[in-house]
């Protein structure tokens, strides 16, 4: 995927989010976004299952309810992002930077965290079964 396409894709999820016309709610299901900069991005409940966001930069971006089943998020920075109530359904955090993130009763079920930094993190409510 190009810049421009994703940008365009952004821009149809904030319409979406606004509830301006033209507005669409962003599917990035199974793209691969690898080590891109998404930093302060607006991507509430976005469809991003299976995404590939290896060593993707979301410092600040807003994923509540944002569906990443499946994604791989394995190097990625997540610092100070907002994922309350998303689903994380076997994402692969693996040495993931969560610093001071807010997972809040996010859906954590067989996602693996081996080596991710959790400090500040806010996980209350968080399903972290298996």
């Amino acid at each position: 995927m190009t810049n421009k396409e994703l940008k365009m894709i952004l821009d149809k999820h904030t319409k979406w989010i606004n509830g301006e016309e033209g507005g669409e709610r962003a599917n990035l299901t199974k793209v691969d976004l690898k080590g891109v900069n998404l930093r302060g991005a607006d991507l509430c409940e976005a469809n991003l299952c299976e995404v590939n966001l290896q060593g993707a930069y979301l410092y600040e971006v807003n994923l509540i309810g944002t569906n990443l089943k499946e994604a791989n998020l394995y190097q990625t920075i997540l610092a100070e992002a907002s994922l309350q109530g998303a689903s994380l359904y076997r994402a692969n955090l693996k040495e993931a930077h969560l610093y001071g993130v807010n997972l809040q009763g996010a859906d954590l079920q067989g996602a693996n965290l081996y080596r991710a930094c959790l400090q500040g993190a806010n996980l209350y409510g968080v399903n972290l079964q298996e």
